[in-house]
């Protein structure tokens, strides 16, 4: 995350919900792009899939068929953010 930089409430939101147990299945791709945007270098790709650099890792998003992410998109999410230190008490 940019130094200085903090999630506001719509972001923390978005972070509890990819943390909640068990996986929440509603979580809309919009927001989790907008809190992407803000903690993480991202790019759009020529086939239309996201290219998400956060910390040292690096993955690639294929945009849900509907408005929600799936279970595994919800565990790539935590796997990164939890590795970049960001997490449900993040501020």
């Amino acid at each position: 995350m940019a130094e200085g930089s903090e999630l506001d409430g719509h972001h923390r939101a978005t972070v509890e919900k990819i943390f909640n147990h068990p996986v929440n299945h509603n979580i809309q791709w919009h927001d989790v792009l907008s809190l992407l945007e803000q903690v993480a270098d991202v790019s759009k790709e020529s086939d239309g899939r996201y290219k998400v650099t956060l910390g040292d890792e690096t993955e690639t998003f294929d945009v849900p068929r509907h408005h929600d992410i799936d279970a595994q998109q919800v565990v790539d999410l935590r796997r990164m953010l939890k590795g970049a230190g960001i997490g449900p008490s993040t501020k």
